[in-house]
């Protein structure tokens, strides 16, 4: 009996991570056990169903809004995208629509559903995430942007599992902080909802990650995030 939801978390500058999913998801496809594909890089509402099976990559792309202003350039994920639109299988973009933002960011709901252990954890992760850069005002809001794209995931996760039916896998491709059992999209799931965690770890770790399988791939060129933001801060 396969698992109804399938968590692939990735690290977004490791091309493995989105062969991997691509591999997935075909796989899935083939024993026809593909529900649905839940993507981070769209948000919510967003969604091919009701695209042919042949779709061209613009259609696929225009159902979806996938721009690559937007962060996440096409290239590097049309494989995995594609791949559940010439199954037939819906591609469901998952993300906390942009313009429910600035309405996450004044809500602390969600913050007493986690337990201040876990917010604590997601605060520091994005001072850290952020090379400590961020005035500590900005903090709790970015914080509770982070636990409604979390939630919204979720719910759209639970929603596509309701439709896809007995028997199906509703696959989530998202960044490993969000697939974290601890931490991320785990703890706003139903609790009755199966669930299995598979991150990719581009290089070794000294910490485990909190998953039910971690993938290593090989590492990736040193790259100093912190000098980037540095200097997207300074412009």
């Amino acid at each position: 009996m396969p698992t109804p939801v399938l968590l692939l978390g990735e690290q977004h500058d490791a091309p493995e991570h989105q062969a991997l999913q691509r591999d997935v998801v075909q796989a899935l496809a083939a024993r026809g056990q593909l529900g649905a594909l839940v993507m981070e890089m769209a948000e919510q509402g967003r969604q091919t169903t009701g695209l042919p099976a042949d779709a061209s990559e613009a259609r696929v792309r225009e159902a979806l809004n996938w721009t690559d202003q937007g962060g996440w350039p096409w290239p590097v994920y049309s494989a995995v995208v594609m791949a559940a639109v010439r199954a037939g299988v819906p591609v469901l973009g998952g993300d906390l629509p942009r313009s429910q933002m600035r309405t996450a960011m004044a809500t602390d709901a969600l913050e007493g559903r986690i337990g201040s252990a876990v917010l604590q954890e997601q605060r520091q992760g994005i001072r850290e995430g952020h090379c400590d850069l961020l005035p500590e005002s900005q903090i709790a809001p970015m914080t509770r942007i982070q636990l409604a794209r979390d939630d919204t995931m979720a719910r759209t996760v639970a929603a596509a599992v309701a439709k896809a039916g007995a028997g199906k896998t509703v696959v989530l491709v998202a960044g490993n902080g969000h697939v974290r059992r601890d931490l991320g999209v785990p703890l706003y799931l139903p609790k009755e909802l199966a669930y299995r965690v598979v991150i990719a770890q581009a290089g070794t770790s000294r910490t485990v990650p909190p998953a039910d399988v971690v993938w290593p791939t090989p590492a990736q060129p040193p790259r100093d995030h912190c000098a980037e933001l540095r200097q997207q801060f300074k412009r």
